[in-house]
């Protein structure tokens, strides 16, 4: 348990058999690591579920206290990925998660352990998220829950709910900025090496063009002009000249090669493009459009909100905080 001011806020990190070591670990960097810089920091303890030495992922074995009561305690409760959808959460931890969250505490689950609070009835009438790959399993066994598959984060007051591993880094700096300010969180994404902090409306992930592979054959020198050169126009009839195929060989050979219809490849594509323009630079939106292939500011727009779910500025606004924090 650390030592800080017993005023500042209790985060409880919560441990448990089948844990994921990289969702536990994610909590324990943004919330038990010394911040001296920082006044009134987060004080932290560990607290295990079961009692016992635990069985984590990777063979590791770790223990920790074992002490429910301490739980109810919390300011701030963090639940790691839990061992799956559909296994049962210990009624006595049930019991001290429900009398921690009457008491005030928040909870903020990372990827399945959603599950954990949809078992503890604490969800009614929330939306919530987790990884999209539980989406539907989750769904199933709890169908009153309302899940939102695309975003990142959900805040819903004294409960907030992340996708899978990663996100949950997001929904940690995204509660340090709610409890200390966005300048605190923008230098503990610093101190991690990480860009600025994503926006809870963004979609968990986007559907990235495959690399085009070995038997791409006659379209791989199309591939890689189309890339050099997206700020031109490709319609079909063009890409089918270039390659020397017709345009039903053409969008044959492009499914296989990408995974992707010509028009989706591109459009990605040139999101991709627009992105490193917009976090590298300062040209304007309608000049992005241009050396991007969407031409108009407009168009650039629709996709750009479409596939990440935050507008063109909004994005480079958050690349720009970090940078001056």
């Amino acid at each position: 348990m650390s030592v800080n001011n017993a005023s500042s806020p209790l985060v409880t990190i919560v441990a448990y058999d089948g844990l994921c070591m990289f969702e536990f670990g994610i909590a324990m960097e943004i919330f038990a690591l010394p911040r001296p810089e920082f006044d009134n920091w987060y004080r932290y303890q560990v607290i295990a579920i079961e009692q016992g030495p635990l069985n984590v992922m990777g063979q590791i074995r770790f223990e920790a206290p074992f002490d429910l009561a301490a739980l109810e305690q919390s300011d701030l409760i963090i639940l790691p990925g839990w061992r799956g959808i559909d296994q049962q959460v210990p009624q006595a931890f049930k019991e001290s998660l429900i009398r921690a969250h009457a008491n005030g505490a928040r909870i903020a689950t990372i990827c399945s352990a959603v599950g954990i609070l949809a078992q503890c009835d604490l969800l009614a009438g929330k939306t919530v998220t987790t990884h999209w790959r539980y989406v539907d399993q989750l769904q199933q066994k709890h169908p009153e829950l309302d899940i939102d598959p695309n975003v990142l984060y959900i805040d819903e007051g004294n409960i907030l709910t992340s996708a899978g591993s990663a996100a949950g880094l997001d929904l940690c700096l995204y509660i340090v900025a709610q409890d200390f300010g966005q300048k605190y969180a923008n230098n503990v994404a610093r101190r991690l090496v990480l860009p600025a902090h994503r926006d809870g409306g963004q979609i968990q992930f986007i559907p990235r063009p495959m690399n085009f592979n070995t038997q791409a054959g006659d379209i791989a020198p199309l591939l890689d002009t189309m890339k050099s050169n997206l700020e031109q126009q490709w319609s079909i009839e063009r890409m089918a000249k270039q390659s020397h195929l017709s345009q039903r060989s053409l969008l044959r050979k492009f499914k296989h090669s990408t995974g992707e219809t010509p028009k989706n490849w591109l459009t990605l594509e040139r999101i991709s493009l627009v992105k490193e323009l917009l976090e590298l630079g300062s040209l304007s939106v309608q000049e992005i459009a241009y050396r991007s292939g969407f031409m108009t500011a407009e168009t650039l727009r629709h996709h750009f909100r479409r596939h990440l779910g935050v507008s063109p500025l909004s994005y480079r606004a958050n690349f720009q905080k970090a940078g001056a924090a």
